[in-house]
């Protein structure tokens, strides 16, 4: 089977950085799977994707050494092993309050006896190669996100459940969860300190914490804290900001 680069990195103690995927189509992934970040995650809970939408973006995204990702809308196990039989190399779960939900996750993204992932990769057996049924329970990256004030209070337990590979911090729910307006690369001390709490409750557990960020200067930080991968920016960011650009950049050379 294909090996999951983004496990190799971690093996070698080196963080890894992540795009993300909120437009539906296949040019627009390709071309962001061109720009050399470690992987991509299509997004299925707030982007623009459907279902439909995935296959074609992780062909597009295959033609690259770029690993592909998942993000589905919820821990709900059939969109997990539709997206795993596509092609995702990687599961993102949204609103993990417990370890009894991260258990269900874990289980949907495995084959058996460690879950219950249903044997049928149509497209992944061909993506990831011979012998994917059998190393595919390693090499898919399973992550949970801790956003929520419960997820916060099972934090330990979330971390300590087997087969989840790292948890996932989604800053703007998490603002929430902590009583705080959702903004952007938060500065807030309560919120990091809570992001840091994370970090260090899924080290001592032995899995990885990944950092949901904006830009590349709150990325950087958060990789010189110990975060393990970041996500940088988005397609619909990158197409916002350089247009923005391009256009004041323009009116300020004609007044």
């Amino acid at each position: 089977m294909r090996p999951n680069k983004i496990k190799q990195l971690w093996r070698d103690g080196k963080p890894a950085t992540l795009a993300w995927l909120s437009v539906s189509h296949g040019f627009t992934a390709e071309i962001m799977a061109r720009q050399g970040f470690d992987a991509l995650c299509i997004d299925l809970q707030h982007g623009t994707n459907e279902m439909n939408d995935v296959l074609p973006m992780l062909q597009a995204i295959s033609q690259t050494e770029t690993v592909p990702f998942v993000r589905v809308a919820w821990n709900d196990p059939a969109p997990i092993m539709r997206a795993l039989d596509l092609g995702a190399y990687g599961i993102i779960v949204p609103l993990v309050n417990n370890a009894e939900e991260a258990a269900k996750a874990v289980a949907a993204c495995r084959y058996p006896p460690v879950g219950m992932r249903s044997s049928g990769p149509v497209r992944a057996a061909h993506y990831g190669g011979a012998g994917y049924r059998a190393a595919a329970n390693d090499e898919i990256v399973v992550m949970v996100m801790i956003e929520t004030k419960e997820g916060i209070e099972n934090l330990e337990a979330i971390c300590a459940t087997p087969g989840v590979d790292a948890v996932y911090i989604g800053p703007a729910d998490l603002s929430y969860a902590l009583g705080l307006e959702p903004r952007a690369d938060n500065p807030d001390k309560l919120h990091l300190e809570t992001c840091n709490r994370i970090l260090a409750a899924a080290h001592k557990a032995g899995i990885k914490a990944v950092m949901h960020c904006a830009g590349a200067a709150f990325a950087a930080d958060a990789v010189k804290r110990g975060f393990d991968m970041v996500m940088v920016t988005s397609d619909l960011s990158c197409m916002i900001a350089g247009a923005k650009a391009q256009l004041d950049e323009l009116k300020g050379k004609i007044g």
